[in-house]
Order: structure tokens, then C-alpha cells, then sequence
């Protein structure tokens, strides 16, 4: 494929490439050009489009047609809204070739789900969103947020905290209170311990106690007249939604792919920003130190993938130029953002823990190891610091929304309360030091059977629960899909690096049309729209001249050869035993269909695809396993048309539900806005989930719209599903109703995962006698050993199960479990 004539880009590359090797590194940095360099990744490429060229002319020449890759099949760009919005990214296909699943069966598997949206809904309730404040705080944490006098008659301040316990005394002039007086910015100095004594608090600060008017023990009293301290803004009304009970079927969105900790892998200096910081808004939402000290004309990354010379490297408070959709460098996450995705009805954060060694040992700017696992765990220990952080700002301990969890029965409990669910996953290249070496007599593991499962017992120590064995690279494990255009060159040219030999990308005619990986050929530009166009980036900016020249494959389809290894299965079969969820996402077309053959094998239904790496081959085996799939979101055009896909691969026998992978912070472009020019714009307010009022979110000085910002950063995901209703038109409630039930089907998937059986109303072979049936459940049972008994209730409503028997004459028979408050059972009866 030619290279484009485009000029604007590559023009503007030169403009500011003497600029970026003075300061990133003293090294020379070989960057792309219009100038072709001898041994370049490019140039290698640029031969290996030649030889595919001569190859197809040849074979116009013998007679026989040469191969042509179906419509929409030109290389990966997520600025094409063709392929940016496709239902696999895992290989471009051509969706009405691809999809095995008959038309009689897409429509009964559509009238089925219809069918379930017309079940009554669970009861909610609103729930407080910070504690009620007293006159006086009844504990050391219950000053978060808060506006106190210390003394009678003294100057209100504002209590900031910076993690529990512990605050910032912000005055009415905007200062801080220092151990040295008052201070204009915050410090060591600034940041005040408080301890109860009785019923007063007393405040020290390195050593030092606070003074005023002579006293040391304070007991703060509720004023008003407080500056309050710098923050991201809401701008949702309504209380959260929880459930009238623990155990009860769940209302919420449910996001199963994002990257909340991004800012410490790639070394911690490749994204700016961070989702909290001890200081606050104005410290976490800061540009890259060689994005700010240069004016925003040093951010190699950037501009690479924007083809801007320069952007504003201003964050906090104007947001000039970022967070965007397509800017891959910025924080995406910040608390206050996620916060609002909460009260606008999401209850499931999947946070996947992520590195690429290689990548991170090109860029020249980090702080943190480029091992995987270590990155694993220092992402780990910040997801639990985080988790701190936000108790602090909402009074204490246990307080916050985000709550880690390590059971589907503990989500529930957590989302009934009106919180927020966190799963903890991997998403990494080398997890478990996984990788191999080529060697002549065979590849070489740098692992084995005892240090995977050793160090999987120390991951679910950690607290992970969700898991991916491949992300960029071939490994021990499992071959990979690869990627396309330059960047797959550049991930491809590290892959050889890491474990010394390319992608075994071999021609392939599938049985499944488009059941192939990424088709291998030259794009000369990353556009940051590309799929994990960061990846791709660091690999030209930093690895020209110091990586392999790419091979040449033969045409397309191409299918990697490497599929599922021994040590793979058992990696499998050993998250099945710790009954944690895998996804087969990133995985080569043959690695993905043995893992479903070992799933299928050990009828293991804990299974999920995250975020559109899969194959359409595969979808419908998910969903008959009882797993779920959780599309990439991208533009909320091209979801609506994944949902009405997945709508046809749906199973009867289980609950099914609709969630989306945002794969945010640096790893996917995030949704495109539709403009305010259309005929069915988002309207500010709008009413979200429950009721809750949401308008334009204001984070300092920037006011944030959908219609024309699209998903700047993770706040606007209520607003973009509002826009999914207002896309779909006639079928808008039908796809809010599914983004609701999300949470609850993905719930189900787990607890089925932890052995619990599917419900025996969609499952007919599975209903015991009625006399049976009622006798398995007793008096004094938890929810969980009821389902134990008998199986998932196909109906949760309040303090009641109910699911299916059958009678002498093998009718249905419905059977009711009452719990009571406390959760244990007080009788069953029939109907």
C-alpha cells in the first residue's frame, strides 16, 4: 500500500523532531518522515507491500483470481467509523459474512431478550451520598468536605482530606494552614493528622500541634462562609440507587474493560495525570513534565499520534486541549469523573492491570520497572490506596463508592448499598514472567506449571478476579492476534525482541468467514484512532533502527499459528479452580477456539469477552457457555449496531444483559461526538438511571457536552448512554434497558463460575420434584446456600427467591424462598 500524500501530518512531524530529541533523551530518536530510511520499520514494510503486490500480480498472471478482502476490510482505523465501531477488532471481517448463527435462531434469540425486558423490574431505593453531617463530627473522618470553625468566634475552614485522617486546612482566603503559619501551596507541612480524644480532636503535622487562641484540642463546630477547595464538579441530582435488599436482582451499568491505573505502566512517565492525588484536582490533572516545560511542543507521543506540533499542556482548570477521545496521553479517570459515571447509574468497574515490557523499556522517560508483574503489583497496592482516598472524601472507612470486590456475592451486597463494584483483572503481555525464547530445538518458557500457579495464588491474593493471557505478544501461553498497519510493524518488530521470533501469520481460508487476525500489510501513519495506537507510536518513535525489520507474509487472510500451549490450558483450568473469570480477548483465532474447547470440555461457564478482541466465531460459544460479552464502546453509532448484533447470539437459558469496555487511559480512542447539529441530540438535563438528574458536567472552567466533546473523559459514559437511546431510536428504551441489566448478567456469569447452577426456570432439565426441591432449602440459610441447593432464582425481587420445580406430571411449579432482614430464610412456599 502506497504511503499517503497527506501532507499535514508527516509535515508537521518535522517541525518539532529537533525539538523532541533535545528533551526526551540525549540519544538521536528516529522519527517518521516523508524521508525514506534504509532499514527503517516503514521501509521494511514498504517492501513487504511490494512483494504482496508482485505476489497478487502473479497471480493475475496464472489465471486464478488473487484474494480480496471483503468490504470494510482496510487496515484497522478507529477515525473510520466502519471499522472504529466494528464487533470484532480482532480481525477485520466482514459482518455479514462472519456471523454463523442462522437468521430463525437471531430471531428467536432477539424475541427471547424481548421477552425478559417485559419481566417486572427489582425494586430500588435512594440512598445518601455522603453520610449526614452533624454539628459537631462524631468521628476523626467525618470532617471530610466540611466546613468548621476550631474555635467559637474563629475563621471557618474548609477540611480537605488528603487520605483518612488526615487534611488540608483551606482558609476563606484560599491559603493553607502550615506548621509555619499559612502557606500558599500545599505541603508536607500543610497536611494535618487528626486524632479523637474524647470528644475532641487534636491536629499534628510533622510533630508539630496545632494552636488557636491557646488551645491544642479542638471540638469543630458546622459553620458556613468556607472557600471549599478546588474540584471537579458532578452536576447529578438524585440520590444513588441501591436495592431494598442485599441480595436482591441488581440495577446498573457495567464497564468490564478499563484501564484506572495506567498512569504507572509504560514506566509511569508515558501518561499524564492520575485518577487522585493527595492534593487534589489542581495536582492530579497536570501535564507530563516534558509536555509542560516545553509548552507542549516536547510531547513526543502526542503529537506523533495527532500529527500537532504542540497542544496546551494546561490540564486543571481550563482543559484546553485535554482529556479528548482521541488524546491517549491523559488521564481519563480521574476520581471525580468515575464518580459521576456512579450516580449516573454504572455499578461494575472492571480495572484491568496492564504493562508491555518491551514498549516500556523503548520509552525513555520512566520511574517504575518495566516488569510485568511488578508493574501487576504496584498497580495492585494503588487500586487499594485509591480505595482510601475516596473513603476519605465521603467520611471514613467503608464509606466511598469504590469498593473493591473479590466474590460476586460481596458485588451484590456492594451494589444493593447504592456503591460502586470494582473487579480487579490483568491485561498484560507477560503475565506470570510468561515468555518464551525461539531456539532450534524448540521455544523455550521462561515459566512452568509451579510458578504459574504460585504466582496466581499471589494475584488472587492480591485481589484479581478477571484475566487475559495475551496482550501485545506471542508467549508461553497463547499466540496472539497481533495488530495491523504500522502498528502491528511496530508491536511486531518488539515481539521478536522479546521472544526472538515474529508472528507466525499464515494465509488462511476459515470455515467462519472473518474468523482470522489482524491482516498484515502496510499504513504508513498511527492515527491515535487506531486500536492501541500508543503501542504502536512508541514503537516507531523509540524502535526505529533499534528493532528488526518486519517479515514478509503471504496475502491475506492471515491466521497466527500459534495457538494455546500445555502451560496455556492449564493457566485456564487453573483460573477456573479459583473460579476467576477469563477472557479469551487479544488471543490468535486457534488459541481462542482451543481455550473455548477446554472451557466447553470442563463445562466451565466463567468466561467473558471485554472489549471486541474477539472473533464472531466465538461470541455465540460465550453466551452458550452462560458467559458475557461487553463490546467496546467507541462512537455510540456503531454500538447501538453491536448491541442489535449480540442481540441474535443471545441464549435462552440464561439472564442476559449488555455492558460496554471503555479500554480508556491510553489503550482505546474514546467516543466521537455525534454534533449538536443533529436531529436527536443528547438535552441537557436529561433523567438517567433511577431518576437521577444529570446535566453538563463542569470540571473548573471547562463545561463538558456529549454532542460536541463526545467521551472527553470517564464522567461523560452516563451521557453517552443517553445518546445510545437517542441513536437507537424506536429501540432506545430497549438498549437502556439491557446497559441496565449489565451488572446482573455479568453477576450471574461469576456466580455460575463459583459453581452455582444455571436457574432452573430458563432450564428446564434442571428442576427438581417440588417435594425434593423444598426440602434442600431450610430454615436459617443464606441466599448463597440456597442457591447452593437449588440453583440461581430466576426471580430476585426484595426478600425473595423464587425458581422452578416440576410436579408428578412434570408441570412447572414455581417455588418462593423468603428470607428475612438479616438474610436468612423463614420459609419456602409454592407459587
Amino acid at each position: 500500500m502506497a504511503r499517503s500524500t497527506a501532507p499535514s501530518r508527516a509535515r508537521r512531524r518535522l517541525i518539532w523532531s529537533a525539538t523532541l530529541a533535545t528533551v526526551l533523551v540525549a540519544t538521536a530518536v528516529a522519527l517518521p518522515s516523508d524521508v525514506r530510511r534504509a532499514g527503517s520499520l516503514l521501509a521494511a514494510y514498504d517492501a513487504a507491500s511490494a512483494a504482496r503486490a508482485a505476489d497478487e500480480s502473479a497471480t493475475r498472471e496464472s489465471g486464478t483470481e488473487p484474494h480480496v478482502e471483503a468490504p470494510g476490510t482496510e487496515p484497522h482505523r478507529h477515525d473510520d467509523p466502519a471499522t472504529k465501531n466494528a464487533v470484532s477488532r480482532a480481525g477485520e471481517t466482514s459482518e455479514d459474512a462472519q456471523d454463523p448463527t442462522t437468521a430463525a435462531e437471531k430471531r428467536a434469540n432477539t424475541a427471547y431478550v424481548a421477552a425478559q425486558r417485559r419481566a417486572a423490574d427489582p425494586k430500588l431505593k435512594r440512598v445518601r451520598v455522603m453520610p449526614r453531617r452533624t454539628k459537631h463530627p462524631r468521628t476523626r473522618y467525618a470532617l471530610a468536605n466540611g466546613c468548621y470553625t476550631l474555635t467559637q468566634g474563629g475563621d471557618p475552614l474548609f477540611f480537605k482530606p488528603t487520605d483518612l485522617g488526615t487534611y488540608l486546612l483551606y482558609t476563606r482566603a484560599g491559603t493553607f494552614v502550615s506548621t509555619t503559619g499559612t502557606s500558599t501551596e500545599p505541603g508536607p507541612k500543610t497536611v494535618w493528622t487528626a486524632r479523637k480524644k474524647g470528644r475532641k480532636l487534636t491536629f499534628t503535622s510533622e510533630g508539630t500541634r496545632l494552636e488557636q487562641r491557646g488551645r491544642s484540642t479542638f471540638r469543630p463546630t458546622r459553620a458556613q462562609g468556607c472557600t471549599a477547595y478546588p474540584e471537579s464538579q458532578i452536576n447529578v441530582s438524585g440520590g444513588p440507587h441501591a436495592g431494598v435488599s442485599p441480595f436482591q436482582e441488581v440495577r446498573g451499568y457495567i464497564d468490564a474493560h478499563t484501564h484506572g491505573m495506567a498512569f504507572e505502566f509504560l514506566g509511569g512517565g508515558a501518561h499524564c495525570g492520575k485518577p487522585w492525588d493527595t492534593y487534589g484536582a489542581p495536582y492530579a490533572l497536570v501535564d507530563c513534565p516534558d509536555h509542560t516545560y516545553t509548552g507542549g511542543r516536547g510531547a513526543a507521543l502526542e503529537a506523533f499520534l495527532s500529527g500537532e506540533p504542540s497542544h496546551d499542556p494546561v490540564g486543571w482548570p481550563t482543559f484546553v486541549d485535554w482529556p479528548a477521545p482521541h488524546s491517549l496521553t491523559h488521564e481519563g479517570t480521574y476520581y471525580r469523573w468515575l464518580e459521576r459515571s456512579w450516580r449516573g447509574g454504572q455499578r461494575i468497574f472492571v480495572n484491568l492491570l496492564v504493562e508491555n515490557n518491551q514498549l516500556c523499556t523503548l520509552y525513555p522517560i520512566k520511574r517504575n520497572s518495566c516488569d510485568d508483574m511488578d508493574s501487576v503489583r504496584l498497580q495492585a497496592k494503588d487500586m487499594y490506596e485509591m480505595q482510601d482516598y475516596i473513603d476519605a472524601q465521603f467520611g471514613g472507612p467503608g464509606k466511598g463508592f469504590y469498593r473493591i470486590v473479590t466474590s460476586p456475592f460481596e458485588a451484590r451486597r456492594v451494589i444493593n448499598a447504592g456503591k460502586m463494584a470494582v473487579v480487579m483483572g490483568i491485561e498484560t503481555s507477560v503475565p506470570f514472567g510468561c515468555t518464551f525464547k525461539k531456539a532450534p530445538g524448540g521455544d523455550v518458557p521462561a515459566c512452568d506449571l509451579a510458578s504459574i500457579d504460585r504466582q496466581l495464588d499471589e494475584v488472587h491474593d492480591l485481589g484479581v478476579r478477571q484475566m487475559e493471557l495475551v496482550n501485545k505478544f506471542d508467549n508461553a501461553l497463547s499466540g496472539i492476534a497481533g495488530d495491523a498497519g504500522s502498528t502491528g510493524v511496530a508491536v511486531n518488530s518488539a515481539n521478536f525482541a522479546e521472544t526472538g521470533t515474529f508472528w507466525d501469520m499464515r494465509h488462511c481460508e476459515p470455515e467462519v468467514p472473518g474468523a482470522h487476525d489482524r491482516t498484515q500489510y502496510a499504513q504508513p501513519d498511527i492515527s491515535p484512532s487506531q486500536q492501541d495506537a500508543l503501542f504502536g507510536a512508541i514503537g516507531q518513535l523509540f524502535g526505529a533502527g533499534n528493532l528488526p525489520a518486519v517479515p514478509v507474509y503471504p496475502r491475506p487472510a492471515h491466521c497466527n499459528d500459534r495457538g494455546l500451549t500445555t502451560l496455556g490450558e492449564h493457566t485456564i483450568k487453573a483460573l477456573a479452580a479459583r473460579h476467576m473469570l477469563f477472557d479469551p480477548d487479544h488471543m490468535s483465532v486457534k488459541a481462542r477456539q482451543s481455550s473455548l474447547d477446554t472451557l466447553e470440555e470442563i463445562e466451565y461457564p466463567g468466561v467473558l469477552s471485554s472489549h471486541s478482541w474477539s472473533t464472531p466465531d466465538a461470541y455465540p460459544r460465550i453466551y452458550k457457555l452462560g458467559g458475557f460479552v461487553a463490546p467496546y464502546a467507541g462512537d455510540s453509532t456503531g454500538f447501538v449496531e453491536k448491541w442489535r448484533a449480540h442481540l441474535g447470539w443471545a441464549d435462552k437459558r440464561y439472564y442476559f444483559g449488555f455492558g460496554f469496555g471503555a479500554d480508556i487511559n491510553g489503550l482505546g480512542a474514546q467516543g466521537d461526538p455525534r454534533g449538536a447539529d443533529v436531529s436527536n441530540p443528547v438535552t441537557y438535563p436529561f433523567r438517567g438511571l433511577n431518576g437521577v438528574k444529570i446535566k453538563k458536567q463542569h470540571a473548573g472552567e471547562r463545561v463538558y457536552d456529549l454532542n460536541v466533546d463526545g467521551v472527553a473523559q470517564y464522567g461523560l459514559y452516563p451521557d453517552w448512554v443517553e445518546d445510545l437511546a437517542k441513536v437507537a431510536g424506536a429501540d432506545g428504551r430497549a438498549i437502556t434497558q439491557d446497559m441496565a441489566r449489565g451488572a446482573e448478567a455479568y453477576l450471574q456469569t461469576w456466580e455460575r463460575a463459583h459453581g452455582i447452577a444455571p436457574d432452573s426456570c430458563r432450564n428446564p432439565d434442571l428442576r427438581l420434584p417440588v417435594d425434593r426441591a423444598m426440602k434442600r432449602v431450610q430454615r436459617g440459610m443464606s441466599p448463597r446456600a440456597v442457591m447452593t441447593k437449588v440453583g440461581q432464582p430466576y426471580l430476585r425481587h426484595g426478600r425473595t427467591f423464587g425458581f422452578c420445580a416440576r410436579d408428578r406430571a412434570g408441570s412447572k411449579v414455581m417455588v418462593t424462598v423468603h428470607f428475612t432482614r438479616a438474610g436468612t430464610v423463614q420459609r419456602v412456599s409454592r407459587g
